[in-house]
């Protein structure tokens, strides 16, 4: 029996230390208490997206979810109204995996908000499901459509600097390799599956770095975040009826709840003076060294080449117009539950301060599938 106990005793003990030195986020501090306004996280609807989407508001920011279900979407947007006491929380339909819906939205966004202060890209998908499309599916939710936001948004972001962008990335990029000849070849079985949901996050921290080197001197500032192992909806998604019972419990003892994961999106998002860190990757709060693929500058230059062609940008759209589009139709878009947004401003390279929300814009992408999460 004493033997029983200590084992136990032991193995409880070793629990603590795996789960508190290795899993559980650190709290990120300094960011902030001001009200204000914000930018989209995506996948605000649930998981990671929807605690980021919480503090924002918490903070008197104004933010938009982008959500490709509606009824998903509004009633997040419903919650977090109730959940923060803000109003200025609103939806608007966005579907990563529609070029035309990505349009879409950033047209009827620029009509209809005079800032964008904060761009968070948290939506992501780490299986095809049973769809099955002509193009790699994980690719263009994962990278292809926060490719084609932020082009079409970098004016607004470039008029609202000093402004950030945040890339919601993965571990999972330490596996990547891109492969140039095969990148948008449909995804079909779980192998594939993992070897492209890999290289989308290489994508994201490759596309962090090359458009922070785009954007600089413009006061826009760019971060790839991984937000750790986290217990989201987008774990236990495909996994098979049988097997949730037994992964449950297994997944709320060693994976980080969604606020935990939250934390390092959040630190790119508000923490002031990271602005040397212009491009970098980050993870428990703290800029990380990333391998050699993640930091081949050709390869990011390459893979923006490819990126534009698969976001069906041609070369005269290579530079960002300085006129945003008008919108033309909105149907794919949701009445905003108030009236005009208010303003705000956050934070740029240099020594510059963080955002102020409190004349900050908040605008959060969220799409209707899960949030990004680790593996």
């Amino acid at each position: 029996m004493e033997a029983l106990l200590l084992g136990a005793g032991l193995l409880l003990g070793a629990y603590v230390l795996i789960y508190y030195n290795l899993v559980k986020a650190p709290q990120c501090g300094g960011l902030g208490t001001s009200a204000g306004s914000w930018s989209p996280p995506s996948g605000a609807n649930s998981g990671i997206g929807k605690m980021t989407a919480l503090e924002l508001a918490r903070r008197g920011a104004r933010v938009v979810l982008a959500c490709r279900s509606r009824e998903r979407g509004e009633a997040a947007a419903f919650d977090l109204r109730q959940e923060s006491g803000n109003n200025e929380v609103i939806f608007m339909a966005l579907d990563l995996a529609s070029l035309a819906s990505v349009r879409a939205f950033a047209t009827a966004f620029l009509s209809s908000e005079p800032r964008l202060d904060i761009l968070i890209h948290n939506a992501g998908i780490s299986s095809c499901g049973r769809t099955r499309e002509a193009f790699n599916l994980l690719l263009r939710v994962n990278h292809i459509g926060p490719f084609l936001l932020t082009h079409l948004l970098v004016p607004r972001l470039k008029t609202c600097a000093p402004s950030r962008v945040v890339m919601v990335s993965s571990a999972a990029h330490q596996r990547g390799r891109l492969d140039f000849t095969r990148l948008d070849r449909p995804v079909v079985g779980w192998q594939q599956e993992l070897r492209a949901y890999a290289d989308s996050k290489l994508a994201n921290v490759l596309f962090a770095r090359e458009l922070a080197t785009r954007l600089e001197g413009t006061g826009v500032t760019c971060y790839a975040a991984h937000p750790g192992p986290v217990n989201s909806e987008l774990f236990l998604r495909h996994v098979p009826g049988w097997l949730r019972p037994l992964l449950c419990p297994l997944a709320w003892l060693v994976l980080r709840t969604p606020k935990g994961g939250a934390q390092t999106p959040l630190y790119c998002a508000l923490q002031e003076g990271i602005e040397p860190f212009n491009g970098r990757y980050f993870a428990n709060c703290h800029v990380e060294e990333v391998p050699p693929a993640a930091r081949d500058d050709h390869v990011a230059h390459q893979l923006w080449e490819a990126s534009m062609k698969l976001a069906g940008l041609g070369p005269e759209e290579e530079e960002e117009p300085d006129e945003e589009p008008q919108p033309k139709d909105l149907s794919l878009l949701s009445t905003p539950y108030f009236g005009e947004p208010t303003v705000s401003e956050p934070s740029s390279p240099g020594p510059q301060r963080s955002p102020d929300l409190s004349t900050v814009i908040h605008r959060i992408q969220v799409k209707a599938e899960p949030d990004t999460q680790v593996s």
